[in-house]
């Protein structure tokens, strides 16, 4: 052989070898993606030619598929429209699929290796099992409460959200984000119409795909205040330690004062812990905070679950609904050195601090719960086709105790006496012992306050049946109480239907 065959010989062998690698990849690296791409039409049609599981609360469907004579022949819908939109999300043909749909998506889907076996046995019977079906925490009627009372709240409010849990297990009660919308159209086959629909609903400039529960961060206002309290106790301040308060205080380094809410409010030079809770004493509470330190409070707020950066909500430790973590931020100055004026801000829950409504919940169901704050979830139990099998079933699981008994049960008496006494007056119910904290937060320069409630209710034997947290936003005057109704409402709903059980 020549030179110049022998050349191209060697130039022949190392194509076929690159084509051979290539070939090697996308059979064994690429072929998953290739598989599971939304633009793999045989895909589309190989799930949908499964019956998709069910996800229910209470015992009713609130996803559903119904058989259809196209060429998809499972149409996912949602009997539950707006109500459950933000939990159960939605599963589109060419869309991102979202919430418990996406975390859920294989077990639903009947693609689980935990439904492993069910395929096996449909390759001898020629059947085609459907998906698992899965069945979440939440109540019927205090979903129903949450989401009518949000939407219909006397503040004529349009943005808010509210999520309550079981502070004994961490279990989701009811989760809703307002506004809200209809996930039907979003999964229709038409996927020209369903990409209509999801563009109308992302360019709206209030978000209703946004799932304000967990994933928007407000300024807490004076919620943050049982946090402050925490830490105060902890170092050496008891219920009935007279603290430094009056009309107005202005913090070193700065030439605002803060004051009260109102003239009425802690005009004292002096309060006792017990009742600057009660009346909700800012200038009694920025005092605090800049006598505990930033370090302190900042601690005390990690204890509780600020600055947690990887907790989702769905089956217990498992991947879940993403939450945005709650932060304290710096309560310094710029440049790191001690700021009186940043710290005092903090304290009353403005400046830097920013939480969502399932850490405001989490707060209350701590202190509820003996100061066990438990990990929150949705996820109840996984059912197989039939019915019959279970694949899992949630076991409740400490978070982490941010705070002892003794301590806990001190923040329970205040918070107690914030309902009865206080500025939660509109939470109250019967037959309970409902405690909380209220909360006005400023938006900005010229837009109106956010309320907010953060609360729990114990039964005639002291034990936490419910924790809420409820958030108006730019609800206003009055907008703290109407978020004490509305979570005093949610509360009594949860506890009903748990005993209607």
């Amino acid at each position: 052989m020549n030179a110049p065959l022998r050349r191209v010989g060697v130039v022949v062998m190392v194509l076929f070898g690159l084509l051979f690698a290539n070939l090697n990849w996308i059979q064994f690296y690429k072929a998953d993606e290739y598989r599971n791409s939304d633009y793999n039409g045989r895909v589309q049609v190989a799930e949908y030619k499964r019956k998709r599981g069910n996800i229910e609360a209470g015992g009713t469907a609130f996803a559903t598929s119904k058989e259809t004579s196209g060429k998809l022949t499972y149409l996912r819908t949602y009997p539950g429209g707006a109500k459950y939109a933000h939990v159960l999300g939605y599963k589109p043909v060419n869309l991102a699929d979202t919430g418990i749909e996406r975390v859920e998506n294989d077990f639903l889907a009947g693609t689980s290796d935990a439904l492993f076996a069910n395929r096996v046995k449909d390759m001898f019977t020629g059947d085609e099992s459907g998906g698992g079906n899965v069945l979440l925490t939440v109540s019927k009627r205090a979903q129903d409460t949450a989401y009518d009372q949000l939407r219909n709240n006397q503040n004529g409010v349009k943005k808010g959200a509210a999520i309550a849990i079981d502070p004994r297990t961490g279990a989701v009660q009811a989760l809703v984000s307002m506004p809200s919308f209809d996930p039907n159209p979003l999964a229709s086959h038409d996927t020209n119409a369903a990409t209509a629909a999801y563009n109308e609903l992302e360019q709206r400039a209030d978000g209703p795909l946004k799932n304000r529960a967990l994933s928007e961060v407000l300024p807490p206002g004076s919620t943050f205040k049982i946090v402050v309290a925490a830490a105060a106790l902890e170092n050496g301040v008891g219920k009935e330690t007279q603290i430094p308060a009056g009309a107005s205080w202005t913090p070193p380094t700065s030439g605002t004062p803060i004051r009260n809410a109102a003239p009425s409010i802690c005009p004292e030079s002096q309060v006792t812990l017990m009742n600057a809770v009660t009346e909700s004493c800012n200038t009694g509470f920025a005092q605090l905070g800049v006598k505990l330190g930033a370090d302190t409070v900042k601690e005390k707020a990690r204890q509780f679950g600020f600055e947690q950066d990887d907790l989702t909500v769905g089956q217990l430790g498992e991947d879940g609904l993403t939450v945005a973590p709650s932060r304290t931020g710096a309560m310094e100055a710029p440049g790191g050195a001690t700021d009186p004026a940043a710290l005092a801000q903090s304290s009353i829950g403005q400046r830097d601090v920013k939480m969502t409504p399932l850490q405001g919940a989490m707060i209350a169901g701590a202190v509820a719960n003996e100061g066990r704050q438990m990990r929150p979830y949705l996820v109840k139990q996984l059912l197989g086709p039939d019915r019959t099998t279970s694949y899992y079933n949630a076991d409740p699981r400490e978070l982490r105790q941010p705070v002892d008994q003794r301590v806990a049960a001190d923040l329970r008496d205040m918070m107690v006496s914030v309902v009865r006494n206080g500025t939660g007056r509109q939470a109250q119910f019967s037959g309970y012992t409902v405690g909380g904290k209220t909360g006005t937060a400023q938006s900005g320069p010229d837009t109106p306050d956010h309320g907010w409630f953060i609360g729990f209710a114990l039964d005639k034997d002291g034990k936490a049946v419910s924790a809420v947290c409820v958030v108006l936003e730019e609800a206003g005057s009055g907008g703290s109480s109407e978020a004490a109704r509305i979570g005093g409402q949610i509360m009594r709903a949860a506890i009903a239907d748990s005993g209607s059980r």
